[in-house]
């Protein structure tokens, strides 16, 4: 398959040398034997919308999906462009961008930080799901989906994020708010990396971190869904 990883943003920099690029976690996450082809959003970079793709993969970003940032438009467009031709995979802000472009909306949630481990119900069973068991996966974000677009089903979710995983049936699309491609230790650093920021929330979250995961799980809804045909 050929897979454009749309690449919005990077890690702290601090971590880069020991944990790599969002493009190099997704790659190890989703498997090799596939063409991979990066596209820095930020610098401008996008697919051309006719070119051919098996699916593109919208990575996490520090951004606001809402943020005044002058790539943001024009990713909302390239979205609407290639929506129903070529498969979409949204993760954290690639889910929240993808939603508000598809006639959702994102705000800054009034529940403050979602991070560390937490387990999302999983409410319906799609061709690309194993099972309805819930997982067990890495988060972090501020920023929720608080309107679906009207096309989407929301598959699952908890409590505190009920727009966990949207999927756009007619469009061949998913989203995810998870960080599935998060090793538990770049979790756990980047939880250090932010521990000022997240005061009391740092200690729980790392240590949640230490139990197991469904990671590999959730990588391999993804491969499912990006072999499925149109």
């Amino acid at each position: 398959m050929i897979i454009g990883i749309l690449e919005t943003g990077r890690p702290p920099r601090a971590l880069q040398p020991a944990f790599g690029s969002y493009p190099d976690m997704f790659k190890a996450l989703v498997g090799p034997g596939h063409d991979y082809r990066v596209f820095d959003v930020q610098a401008g970079e996008l697919p051309a919308p006719d070119a051919t793709f098996e699916g593109h993969i919208i990575t996490g970003s520090p951004a606001g999906a809402y943020d005044d940032l002058p790539w943001i438009a024009p990713l909302e467009d390239f979205l609407r462009a290639v929506k129903g031709r070529t498969k979409l995979v949204g993760i954290c802000f690639g889910h929240q961008i993808m939603a508000q472009a598809f006639g959702g909306r994102v705000e800054k949630s009034s529940k403050g930080w979602g991070v560390g481990l937490q387990a999302y119900d999983i409410s319906v069973r799609e061709p690309w799901i194993d099972s309805t068991a819930p997982i067990a996966i890495p988060v972090s974000h501020q920023d929720q989906v608080i309107e679906a677009p009207p096309d989407a089903r929301v598959v699952g979710g908890n409590d505190f994020n009920p727009f966990g995983v949207l999927a756009y049936e007619a469009a061949g699309a998913i989203s995810l708010q998870c960080h599935p491609e998060f090793a538990p230790a770049y979790a756990t650093a980047l939880v250090e990396a932010r521990a000022q920021q997240l005061g009391a929330l740092a200690a729980p979250a790392v240590r949640s971190l230490q139990s197991p995961n469904d990671c590999a799980r959730v990588g391999g809804w993804i491969r499912q869904f990006l072999a499925q045909g149109r």
